[in-house]
């Protein structure tokens, strides 16, 4: 009995000591990926930015943890659209997951899709929705039941639409073929116009050879793809900023890592979601100005024509808000609370959404 106790004793130290040592160093292997290139600045971001700056502060503060990271952007590992799914299956640790291109997944982060012509502000944009998933439960359930913690969202710049041919009044869409991605197809309906299904990927060729005739895009999305090229004539509508995505790692990582990792991996995504709304808000006027130089041309609505544009979209989001409450998620919260936190801001909008 007295043997037998000792070898437990003997057991239960060597565990206690190799439990201590994991404690003391670990090396965490991290894939990190993107469907979208790292042309793009919220992938540019996590590449040039995040990563390093988490190595550089752990580094510094001593601590035991390091990371070993496989970049997979562009495509590369998994499809734009399949990030969460690599995330919760395993496949990858890091990933910019665009929620415009998984809604099924994430409804509720969807909701300035749903309500366009608000603000052009991308920081607000970013901080509204970052506000509510800290308010809203549900909201940040959407992470957990995809095994992802949010580090940091993004408000992307500004829609305009860029076309082949000029838009000089609202009439001049009937007809017309527009690349509109996910819900943002819901901005061409009751304006003559056919949306058609794409991504920043897939819209240089889809309007070069004729599949469509323009594309619902920003300025930040569109300098880096050429879309000029094919589609010079750019209609500043100001369908407003809108939330489409952001930097999450594995909840399984994450929840393993010592609390100084933890904190360190937080406050890095915090500034990148700081410095992404800043980069995307300056990089916007400046690419903007260098496609008119390289010979686009630009037309701006005027405040009573984009009061038109909006006045004839249906109220998508009044349906989308009632069909959530139908599947137990509270998407009239949602709708109600995008609405008065972009109004608390001091925006003024053409339309309210959550009335009829």
């Amino acid at each position: 009995m007295t043997a037998i106790k000792t070898i437990a004793c003997t057991l239960g130290a060597t565990a206690a000591i190799l439990l201590t040592g994991a404690a003391q160093a670990q090396t965490v292997k991290m894939t990190a990926i993107a469907g979208h290139p790292p042309a793009l600045p919220w992938v540019k971001l996590a590449d040039e930015f995040f990563i390093p700056e988490v190595d550089k502060r752990l580094a510094a503060a001593g601590s035991k943890t390091k990371f070993e990271w496989t970049k997979a952007w562009g495509g590369t590992a998994v499809k734009l659209g399949s990030e969460s799914g690599a995330v919760k299956d395993g496949l990858a640790e890091l990933a910019f997951v665009s929620t415009i291109f998984e809604a099924p997944k994430f409804p509720l982060q969807n909701v300035s899709y749903v309500a366009p012509f608000m603000t052009d502000d991308i920081a607000v944009i970013a901080k509204v929705i970052k506000t509510m998933q800290a308010k809203i439960p549900a909201m940040s359930d959407a992470w957990t039941k995809n095994n992802m913690v949010f580090l940091g969202g993004t408000g992307l710049d500004s829609y305009h639409l860029f076309t082949k041919t000029p838009i000089n009044k609202l009439e001049d869409l009937n007809g017309k073929k527009i690349n509109a991605p996910g819900p943002s197809a819901n901005w061409v309906k009751g304006t003559g116009a056919v949306a058609v299904a794409g991504s920043l990927q897939t819209y240089y060729n889809d309007i070069q050879t004729g599949v469509t005739e323009g594309a619902l895009t920003f300025a930040t999305g569109a300098f880096p793809i050429k879309l000029t090229e094919v589609a010079p004539h750019i209609t500043k509508v100001n369908y407003g900023a809108q939330f489409a995505g952001a930097l999450a790692m594995s909840k399984r990582v994450y929840d393993k890592l010592p609390a100084d990792a933890k904190k360190i991996v937080m406050e890095v995504g915090a500034e990148y979601d700081a410095k992404l709304s800043a980069l995307l808000t300056a990089t916007s006027v400046s690419l903007m100005q260098k496609m008119v130089e390289g010979g686009a041309k630009v037309r701006e609505l005027s405040p009573a024509e984009r009061k038109q544009w909006a006045a004839v979209l249906p109220n998508v989001a009044l349906p989308w808000a009632k069909d959530l409450d139908a599947k137990g998620l509270p998407g009239t919260q949602v709708l109600n609370e995008f609405v008065a936190q972009i109004r608390a801001a001091g925006v003024q909008f053409p339309r309210d959404w959550s009335k009829e």
